[in-house]
């Protein structure tokens, strides 16, 4: 049976398809889980009623998480995925070479069943390969607790206010870099800036005050329902730097090809935000120092 299913970013706007079919349904003990299949983007699942990943857009995404800052690493062979248990990243990753080992720490189990069932497109079989471990259990316990070196870490979690909230913090960040190789860099999602400009600014100064380059991403996400900013976190490491030509080169040696989004020439554009948007968090912002 057809129903709408709506998604409202702020107490003011309103998006969503008029004629969803849901699939599944299940409450873990840490949130609602929903798989639906839409006529636009076909399969996607929800969290606690919020959007995130679709079968018909999850590329672009994904692609925007991973390889901007793979291609900006020499040589990465080690990776962090925090969340995840789409295996969206993960299967993304897996597509450079170099890379011999990703972690994905999930917390709900019941997230990487649903998903491996439902949208196999996502995945792509990741959760199979041997060069990929899945860890359930609270991200920030492993980070603590690991001993290993991470060369790309991707924050694949759900925003700040849930209960992924500890994760996007100042003390968490400090965390991280002690398992994060010297030339590491990380990705984090930072949501529409036209609906959480506030939060994507906090975002952004929280990763200004741990890391020394720090650049933004930003895409139009369908299932979003907007553009959709995203950060990219290192000391050393620049992907805003990168040329068409130096990319061609990387993705041509990896043999990376097939991309639905994300290539040399998208690339700069990625990393262009408009005025409107500078404008917009420069509100929030706190002064540079």
């Amino acid at each position: 049976m057809s129903a709408p299913l709506l998604f409202q970013p702020t107490p003011y706007a309103l998006y969503g398809f008029p004629n969803a079919r849901r699939l599944a349904s299940v409450t873990s003990p840490y949130q609602l889980i929903e798989v639906w299949d839409t006529p636009q983007l076909g399969r996607l699942f929800t969290l606690d009623g919020r959007p995130m990943t679709s079968v018909g857009d999850e590329f672009i995404y994904h692609e925007c998480m991973v390889h901007p800052n793979a291609l900006a690493h020499p040589a990465p062979q080690a990776a962090l995925v925090l969340g995840g248990g789409d295996g969206g990243a993960a299967r993304q990753l897996l597509r450079h070479p170099g890379i011999t080992r990703i972690v994905v720490a999930e917390l709900d189990p019941e997230v990487v069943r649903l998903t491996r069932e439902y949208l196999p497109q996502v995945h792509g079989g990741a959760f199979d390969d041997p060069r990929v471990e899945l860890v359930i259990g609270d991200a920030a316990g492993f980070v603590a607790t690991t001993e290993e070196q991470f060369d790309l870490v991707v924050f694949d979690l759900t925003p700040p206010d849930s209960p992924a909230a500890s994760l996007y913090t100042p003390a968490f960040y400090g965390q991280l870099k002690r398992i994060m190789t010297a030339d590491a860099a990380l990705s984090l999602h930072l949501g529409a800036p036209y609906f959480h400009a506030v939060r994507a600014a906090t975002l952004l100064d929280g990763l200004r005050g741990a890391f020394a380059v720090v650049r933004t991403m930003g895409a139009f996400v369908p299932l979003y329902g907007s553009l959709w900013m995203m950060a990219t976190a290192s000391d050393t490491l620049d992907p805003a730097a990168l040329t068409p030509e130096i990319l061609a080169e990387r993705l041509a040696a990896r043999q990376i090809a097939g991309l639905g989004w994300y290539d040399e020439h998208a690339h700069a554009g990625l990393f262009s935000a408009s005025r409107a948007v500078r404008d917009k968090l420069s509100q929030f912002l706190k002064p540079a120092r």
